[in-house]
Protein backbone atom coordinates (compact mmCIF):
# COMPACT_ATOMS: atom_id res chain seq x y z
CA UNK A 1 0.00 0.00 0.00
CA UNK A 2 2.68 2.19 0.93
CA UNK A 3 3.10 5.35 3.18
CA UNK A 4 0.39 8.13 3.02
CA UNK A 5 1.65 10.85 0.56
CA UNK A 6 2.86 13.78 2.67
CA UNK A 7 1.23 17.34 2.20
CA UNK A 8 1.88 20.87 3.21
CA UNK A 9 -0.46 23.44 2.99
CA UNK A 10 0.45 26.91 2.75
CA UNK A 11 -2.05 29.62 2.85
CA UNK A 12 -4.94 28.54 5.39
CA UNK A 13 -7.71 31.25 4.51
CA UNK A 14 -11.56 30.91 3.70
CA UNK A 15 -10.79 27.49 1.38
CA UNK A 16 -8.54 26.12 2.82
CA UNK A 17 -11.35 24.58 5.00
CA UNK A 18 -13.00 23.29 1.97
CA UNK A 19 -9.64 21.63 1.14
CA UNK A 20 -8.91 20.31 4.56
CA UNK A 21 -12.81 18.75 4.67
CA UNK A 22 -11.46 16.75 1.87
CA UNK A 23 -8.38 15.54 2.72
CA UNK A 24 -7.59 15.52 6.31
CA UNK A 25 -8.93 12.12 7.25
CA UNK A 26 -8.14 10.61 3.73
CA UNK A 27 -5.90 7.36 3.44
CA UNK A 28 -3.87 8.42 0.72
CA UNK A 29 -2.25 11.69 1.99
CA UNK A 30 -1.37 13.00 5.14
CA UNK A 31 -0.98 16.75 6.09
CA UNK A 32 2.37 17.07 8.10
CA UNK A 33 2.65 20.96 7.76
CA UNK A 34 0.83 24.28 7.73
CA UNK A 35 1.85 27.84 6.89
CA UNK A 36 0.00 30.99 7.22
CA UNK A 37 1.00 34.79 7.64
CA UNK A 38 -1.09 34.78 10.84
CA UNK A 39 0.84 32.28 13.25
CA UNK A 40 -2.08 31.80 15.64
CA UNK A 41 -4.14 30.78 12.66
CA UNK A 42 -1.72 28.16 11.78
CA UNK A 43 -1.41 27.03 15.23
CA UNK A 44 -5.15 26.93 15.08
CA UNK A 45 -5.10 24.69 12.17
CA UNK A 46 -2.54 22.55 13.06
CA UNK A 47 -4.41 21.75 16.20
CA UNK A 48 -7.21 20.00 14.40
CA UNK A 49 -4.88 17.85 12.13
CA UNK A 50 -3.22 14.76 14.01
CA UNK A 51 0.47 14.83 13.17
CA UNK A 52 0.84 18.19 11.29
CA UNK A 53 3.30 21.09 12.63
CA UNK A 54 2.19 24.55 12.43
CA UNK A 55 5.65 26.00 11.10
CA UNK A 56 6.48 28.76 8.67
CA UNK A 57 6.54 28.97 4.81
CA UNK A 58 10.63 28.44 4.71
CA UNK A 59 9.95 25.66 7.18
CA UNK A 60 7.80 23.94 5.02
CA UNK A 61 8.57 24.66 1.22
CA UNK A 62 12.37 23.39 2.47
CA UNK A 63 11.28 20.57 5.26
CA UNK A 64 11.92 16.98 4.14
CA UNK A 65 8.56 15.55 5.50
CA UNK A 66 6.25 17.89 2.63
CA UNK A 67 5.87 15.95 -0.65
CA UNK A 68 3.49 18.21 -2.55
CA UNK A 69 2.45 21.26 -1.81
CA UNK A 70 -1.09 22.90 -1.84
CA UNK A 71 -0.95 26.27 -2.46
CA UNK A 72 -3.93 28.31 -1.32
CA UNK A 73 -2.12 31.83 -0.95
CA UNK A 74 -3.87 34.90 -2.64
CA UNK A 75 -3.24 35.49 -6.89
CA UNK A 76 -0.46 37.43 -6.17
CA UNK A 77 1.73 34.85 -4.37
CA UNK A 78 0.62 32.15 -6.05
CA UNK A 79 3.60 31.98 -8.80
CA UNK A 80 6.07 32.71 -6.06
CA UNK A 81 5.05 29.76 -3.78
CA UNK A 82 4.47 27.77 -6.54
CA UNK A 83 8.34 28.50 -7.66
CA UNK A 84 9.65 28.04 -4.39
CA UNK A 85 7.94 24.35 -4.12
CA UNK A 86 8.85 23.64 -7.57
CA UNK A 87 13.11 24.59 -6.37
CA UNK A 88 13.14 22.49 -3.84
CA UNK A 89 12.00 19.69 -5.79
CA UNK A 90 8.13 19.11 -4.52
CA UNK A 91 5.01 19.12 -6.49
CA UNK A 92 3.10 21.84 -6.46
CA UNK A 93 -1.35 21.74 -6.76
CA UNK A 94 -2.69 24.93 -6.43
CA UNK A 95 -5.36 27.08 -6.22
CA UNK A 96 -6.85 29.11 -9.49
CA UNK A 97 -5.63 30.59 -11.25
CA UNK A 98 -2.42 29.07 -11.63
CA UNK A 99 -0.40 32.80 -11.92
CA UNK A 100 -1.28 36.36 -12.32
CA UNK A 101 0.05 36.21 -15.74
CA UNK A 102 0.53 34.05 -18.47
CA UNK A 103 4.32 34.40 -18.25
CA UNK A 104 4.66 33.38 -14.58
CA UNK A 105 2.52 30.16 -15.12
CA UNK A 106 4.62 29.47 -18.06
CA UNK A 107 7.76 29.49 -15.76
CA UNK A 108 5.94 27.32 -13.01
CA UNK A 109 5.14 24.61 -15.79
CA UNK A 110 8.29 24.93 -17.50
CA UNK A 111 10.68 25.14 -14.56
CA UNK A 112 8.44 21.99 -12.75
CA UNK A 113 9.21 19.94 -16.26
CA UNK A 114 12.75 20.30 -15.59
CA UNK A 115 12.69 19.26 -12.23
CA UNK A 116 10.54 16.94 -12.95
CA UNK A 117 7.80 17.34 -10.23
CA UNK A 118 3.88 17.55 -11.06
CA UNK A 119 1.60 20.87 -11.17
CA UNK A 120 -2.00 20.44 -10.20
CA UNK A 121 -4.08 23.53 -9.86
CA UNK A 122 -8.10 24.29 -9.55
CA UNK A 123 -10.46 24.31 -10.35
CA UNK A 124 -10.83 19.88 -9.93
CA UNK A 125 -14.59 20.79 -9.31
CA UNK A 126 -15.06 20.00 -13.38
CA UNK A 127 -14.09 16.57 -12.26
CA UNK A 128 -17.75 15.76 -10.78
CA UNK A 129 -20.82 14.24 -11.62
CA UNK A 130 -22.13 17.25 -13.33
CA UNK A 131 -19.03 18.66 -15.71
CA UNK A 132 -18.02 14.75 -16.49
CA UNK A 133 -21.70 13.49 -16.82
CA UNK A 134 -22.21 16.57 -19.64
CA UNK A 135 -19.21 15.42 -21.11
CA UNK A 136 -20.04 11.68 -21.45
CA UNK A 137 -23.59 12.52 -23.10
CA UNK A 138 -21.06 14.60 -25.84
CA UNK A 139 -18.80 11.73 -25.92
CA UNK A 140 -22.00 9.26 -26.84
CA UNK A 141 -23.25 12.11 -29.59
CA UNK A 142 -26.45 13.09 -27.58
CA UNK A 143 -26.36 16.23 -29.63
CA UNK A 144 -24.78 15.18 -32.06
CA UNK A 145 -21.53 17.21 -33.31
CA UNK A 146 -20.94 20.33 -31.02
CA UNK A 147 -21.32 23.35 -32.64
CA UNK A 148 -21.13 26.10 -29.87
CA UNK A 149 -21.42 27.14 -26.27
CA UNK A 150 -22.43 29.63 -23.49
CA UNK A 151 -20.80 30.13 -20.56
CA UNK A 152 -22.54 33.04 -17.37
CA UNK A 153 -21.44 33.97 -13.79
CA UNK A 154 -23.32 37.24 -12.98
CA UNK A 155 -22.86 38.50 -9.26
CA UNK A 156 -22.82 41.45 -7.51
CA UNK A 157 -19.13 40.85 -6.17
CA UNK A 158 -17.32 39.24 -3.28
CA UNK A 159 -17.14 42.33 -1.13
CA UNK A 160 -21.21 41.47 0.40
CA UNK A 161 -19.72 38.11 2.58
CA UNK A 162 -15.87 37.79 2.06
CA UNK A 163 -14.02 39.66 4.97
CA UNK A 164 -11.12 40.59 3.11
CA UNK A 165 -12.30 40.71 -0.58
CA UNK A 166 -9.37 43.54 -1.83
CA UNK A 167 -7.55 40.62 -3.72
CA UNK A 168 -10.54 39.96 -6.12
CA UNK A 169 -10.40 44.02 -6.87
CA UNK A 170 -6.57 43.81 -7.59
CA UNK A 171 -4.20 42.69 -10.56
CA UNK A 172 -4.96 38.85 -10.65
CA UNK A 173 -8.39 39.09 -9.67
CA UNK A 174 -11.30 40.62 -11.43
CA UNK A 175 -14.11 37.90 -12.12
CA UNK A 176 -12.65 36.56 -15.16
CA UNK A 177 -9.54 35.72 -13.24
CA UNK A 178 -11.29 34.69 -10.33
CA UNK A 179 -14.12 32.84 -11.57
CA UNK A 180 -13.56 32.27 -15.61
CA UNK A 181 -11.17 29.48 -14.73
CA UNK A 182 -14.07 27.27 -13.95
CA UNK A 183 -16.08 27.91 -16.60
CA UNK A 184 -13.44 27.56 -19.35
CA UNK A 185 -12.13 24.77 -17.64
CA UNK A 186 -15.25 22.97 -18.07
CA UNK A 187 -15.78 24.33 -21.88
CA UNK A 188 -11.92 22.57 -22.22
CA UNK A 189 -13.21 19.29 -20.66
CA UNK A 190 -16.68 19.40 -22.92
CA UNK A 191 -14.78 20.78 -26.30
CA UNK A 192 -11.48 20.75 -26.34
CA UNK A 193 -8.60 23.45 -26.35
CA UNK A 194 -9.38 27.12 -27.47
CA UNK A 195 -7.07 28.29 -30.74
CA UNK A 196 -8.17 31.88 -30.51
CA UNK A 197 -10.39 34.45 -28.23
CA UNK A 198 -11.83 38.07 -29.13
CA UNK A 199 -12.87 39.74 -25.80
CA UNK A 200 -14.50 42.78 -24.29
CA UNK A 201 -14.04 44.20 -20.27
CA UNK A 202 -15.35 47.10 -18.34
CA UNK A 203 -14.71 48.83 -15.02
CA UNK A 204 -17.37 50.34 -13.83
CA UNK A 205 -17.27 51.02 -10.66
CA UNK A 206 -14.16 52.66 -9.13
CA UNK A 207 -14.43 51.44 -5.00
CA UNK A 208 -16.56 48.35 -3.29
CA UNK A 209 -18.02 48.53 -0.10
CA UNK A 210 -16.79 45.54 2.28
CA UNK A 211 -20.08 44.32 3.87
CA UNK A 212 -19.07 42.17 6.22
CA UNK A 213 -16.96 41.25 8.94
CA UNK A 214 -14.72 43.60 11.18
CA UNK A 215 -14.02 46.26 8.15
CA UNK A 216 -17.58 46.26 7.44
CA UNK A 217 -18.54 49.71 5.50
CA UNK A 218 -14.68 50.37 4.70
CA UNK A 219 -13.91 51.31 0.45
CA UNK A 220 -11.79 49.49 -1.59
CA UNK A 221 -9.75 50.76 -5.05
CA UNK A 222 -11.14 48.50 -8.00
CA UNK A 223 -8.09 48.03 -10.20
CA UNK A 224 -9.41 45.41 -12.67
CA UNK A 225 -11.83 45.32 -15.24
CA UNK A 226 -15.31 44.13 -13.29
CA UNK A 227 -17.53 43.09 -16.26
CA UNK A 228 -15.70 41.31 -19.04
CA UNK A 229 -17.06 38.95 -22.12
CA UNK A 230 -15.20 36.62 -24.76
CA UNK A 231 -15.70 34.47 -27.61
CA UNK A 232 -13.75 31.45 -27.91
CA UNK A 233 -12.57 29.62 -30.85
CA UNK A 234 -11.99 25.76 -30.29
CA UNK A 235 -9.55 24.13 -31.68
CA UNK A 236 -12.42 21.95 -33.29
CA UNK A 237 -14.80 24.54 -34.37
CA UNK A 238 -16.91 25.22 -31.97
CA UNK A 239 -17.53 28.52 -30.91
CA UNK A 240 -17.89 29.82 -27.26
CA UNK A 241 -19.09 32.69 -25.45
CA UNK A 242 -18.55 33.73 -22.23
CA UNK A 243 -19.70 36.67 -19.85
CA UNK A 244 -18.69 36.99 -16.11
CA UNK A 245 -19.47 39.83 -14.50
CA UNK A 246 -19.19 41.31 -10.45
CA UNK A 247 -21.66 43.94 -11.80
CA UNK A 248 -25.02 42.34 -12.27
CA UNK A 249 -27.58 41.44 -9.36
CA UNK A 250 -28.42 37.86 -11.01
CA UNK A 251 -29.05 35.85 -14.01
CA UNK A 252 -31.57 33.68 -15.10
CA UNK A 253 -28.99 31.94 -17.36
CA UNK A 254 -28.24 28.46 -17.20
CA UNK A 255 -24.44 28.32 -16.20
CA UNK A 256 -23.13 26.51 -19.73
CA UNK A 257 -25.19 25.61 -22.15
CA UNK A 258 -23.56 23.65 -25.41
CA UNK A 259 -25.71 23.67 -28.65
CA UNK A 260 -25.16 20.75 -31.09
CA UNK A 261 -26.91 19.24 -34.52
CA UNK A 262 -28.80 17.68 -32.71
CA UNK A 263 -29.38 18.62 -29.19
CA UNK A 264 -28.66 20.92 -26.80
CA UNK A 265 -27.21 20.45 -23.22
CA UNK A 266 -28.37 22.16 -20.10
CA UNK A 267 -24.74 21.99 -17.94
CA UNK A 268 -24.83 22.50 -14.17
CA UNK A 269 -22.62 24.90 -11.92
CA UNK A 270 -19.02 24.14 -12.81
CA UNK A 271 -18.33 25.85 -9.49
CA UNK A 272 -19.57 22.92 -8.22
CA UNK A 273 -19.20 19.20 -8.28
CA UNK A 274 -22.48 17.54 -8.87
CA UNK A 275 -25.58 19.03 -9.95
CA UNK A 276 -27.95 17.87 -13.17
CA UNK A 277 -27.74 17.94 -16.25
CA UNK A 278 -30.53 18.40 -18.77
CA UNK A 279 -30.91 17.25 -22.73
CA UNK A 280 -33.24 18.61 -25.16
CA UNK A 281 -33.03 16.63 -28.27
CA UNK A 282 -33.85 18.10 -31.42
CA UNK A 283 -37.81 17.38 -32.36
CA UNK A 284 -38.24 16.77 -28.15
CA UNK A 285 -41.25 18.44 -26.40
CA UNK A 286 -39.34 19.35 -23.38
CA UNK A 287 -35.90 18.68 -20.94
CA UNK A 288 -34.69 15.34 -20.02
CA UNK A 289 -32.82 15.27 -16.42
CA UNK A 290 -30.00 12.87 -17.43
CA UNK A 291 -28.89 10.21 -13.99
CA UNK A 292 -24.97 11.36 -13.74
CA UNK A 293 -22.92 8.26 -14.89
CA UNK A 294 -19.40 10.17 -14.63
CA UNK A 295 -17.46 11.53 -12.33
CA UNK A 296 -16.02 11.37 -8.94
CA UNK A 297 -19.49 12.04 -7.11
CA UNK A 298 -19.45 13.53 -3.75
CA UNK A 299 -16.67 15.09 -4.37
CA UNK A 300 -14.94 18.24 -2.77
CA UNK A 301 -12.04 20.55 -3.09
CA UNK A 302 -8.82 18.81 -2.98
CA UNK A 303 -9.83 15.93 -5.52
CA UNK A 304 -7.97 16.90 -8.02
CA UNK A 305 -4.87 16.32 -5.67
CA UNK A 306 -6.10 13.10 -4.58
CA UNK A 307 -6.48 13.02 -8.56
CA UNK A 308 -2.91 13.93 -9.38
CA UNK A 309 -1.33 11.36 -6.39
CA UNK A 310 -3.68 8.10 -7.79
CA UNK A 311 -2.20 9.41 -10.84
CA UNK A 312 1.12 7.95 -9.95
CA UNK A 313 2.67 9.59 -13.07
CA UNK A 314 1.34 6.62 -14.83
CA UNK A 315 -1.31 9.49 -16.53
CA UNK A 316 -1.36 13.18 -16.78
CA UNK A 317 -3.20 14.42 -13.76
CA UNK A 318 -6.71 15.73 -14.78
CA UNK A 319 -6.46 19.16 -12.93
CA UNK A 320 -2.99 19.46 -14.18
CA UNK A 321 -0.63 22.45 -14.71
CA UNK A 322 -0.77 21.89 -18.59
CA UNK A 323 -4.63 22.74 -18.51
CA UNK A 324 -4.33 25.42 -15.97
CA UNK A 325 -1.72 27.11 -18.26
CA UNK A 326 -4.24 26.99 -21.50
CA UNK A 327 -6.80 28.58 -19.23
CA UNK A 328 -4.62 31.49 -17.42
CA UNK A 329 -3.65 32.33 -21.62
CA UNK A 330 -7.49 31.79 -22.87
CA UNK A 331 -8.46 34.30 -20.55
CA UNK A 332 -5.77 36.73 -20.17
CA UNK A 333 -5.81 36.78 -23.95
CA UNK A 334 -9.12 37.99 -23.61
CA UNK A 335 -7.99 40.61 -21.45
CA UNK A 336 -5.63 41.24 -24.18
CA UNK A 337 -7.96 41.26 -26.71
CA UNK A 338 -10.14 43.40 -24.87
CA UNK A 339 -7.51 46.13 -24.48
CA UNK A 340 -5.75 46.05 -27.85
CA UNK A 341 -9.42 45.75 -29.79
CA UNK A 342 -8.29 42.77 -31.88
CA UNK A 343 -8.48 38.87 -32.29
CA UNK A 344 -5.29 36.71 -30.29
CA UNK A 345 -4.13 33.97 -31.32
CA UNK A 346 -3.48 31.85 -28.32
CA UNK A 347 0.29 30.01 -28.35
CA UNK A 348 -0.82 27.08 -26.05
CA UNK A 349 -2.95 24.16 -26.74
CA UNK A 350 -3.72 20.84 -24.10
CA UNK A 351 -4.97 17.27 -25.40
CA UNK A 352 -8.45 17.20 -22.87
CA UNK A 353 -8.19 15.64 -19.64
CA UNK A 354 -8.94 12.19 -19.82
CA UNK A 355 -12.43 11.23 -18.60
CA UNK A 356 -13.78 10.39 -15.00
CA UNK A 357 -15.46 7.31 -14.32
CA UNK A 358 -18.67 7.46 -12.38
CA UNK A 359 -16.98 6.81 -9.02
CA UNK A 360 -18.68 6.36 -5.91
CA UNK A 361 -18.08 8.32 -2.78
CA UNK A 362 -17.24 5.05 -1.08
CA UNK A 363 -14.57 3.80 -3.76
CA UNK A 364 -12.71 7.51 -3.94
CA UNK A 365 -12.54 8.42 0.10
CA UNK A 366 -10.95 5.21 0.79
CA UNK A 367 -8.86 4.36 -2.45
CA UNK A 368 -5.01 4.59 -1.79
Amino acid sequence: MGDPHRVGVVGLGVISRAYLDTLADHPAVRITAVADLDDARSAAVAAGLPGASAVSVERLLDGPDVDTVLNLTTPAAHAEIALRAVDAGKNVFGEKPLAVTFEEGRTIVDRAAAAGVLVGCAPDTVLGTGTQTARAAIDRGLIGRPLSASAVMVTPGHERWHPNPDFYYAPGGGPLLDMGPYYIAALVHLLGPVRAVIGAAARLRDERVIGSGPRAGQRIPVEVASHVSGVLEHAGGALSTITTSFDGVATSAVPIEVHGETGTLAVPDPNHFDGVTRLFPLGGAEWQALTPDAGYAGAGRGIGLLDLVAAGGRRPPRAGGDLALHVLETMTAVLRSAGEGRRIDLTTTVERPSPVPFTPAQEWTTAR
